[in-house]
């Protein structure tokens, strides 16, 4: 299992690029490339706000569970706030994306880098956590 200190440390800099990614990407909307991508349309700015809301609770709750000793819970948590940063692929997959300026390609992919880290980080937390359900003696006599 992950120390929760390592973790606390991934998600601390997972937040802090976060932060950076979707601040500029809601101030400089107009400078990110816009386009259909998968055959979508560019979400709008509201959008992107809500977004960066929602997968930062999800990690704030993955982290609250996991130092409460609830890793499993954690995990699924932390696997979603992980699309926080994997979302950012989604800048590659229109046209213009490696036009944009070095600091701006620098954070786009640290927010990527991070969300696979943080992925990682719920996969390995979620297969090596005990399962926080409790089982009955009777149950765990009768599989040994």
């Amino acid at each position: 299992m992950p120390r929760k200190r390592t973790v606390v440390i991934a998600l601390l800099i997972a937040f802090v690029v976060s932060i950076v990614h979707y601040v500029d990407n809601t101030v400089n909307y107009d400078h990110y490339p816009q386009g259909d991508a998968l055959g979508l349309p560019p979400p709008p700015m509201a959008a992107i706000v809500a977004a960066w809301i929602i997968f930062t609770a999800f990690g704030v709750l993955g982290l609250r569970l996991l130092l409460r000793g609830q890793g499993k819970p954690a995990a699924w948590l932390f696997g979603l706030y992980a699309g926080s940063g994997l979302i950012g692929v989604g800048h590659y997959l229109v046209e213009g994306a490696t036009d944009m300026v070095w600091w701006r390609q620098l954070h786009v992919c640290a927010d990527i880098a991070c969300g696979i880290v943080i992925l990682l980080i719920a996969i390995r937390l979620g297969r090596t956590s005990p399962c926080t359900r409790r089982t009955s003696s009777a149950n765990r006599n009768a599989s040994v």
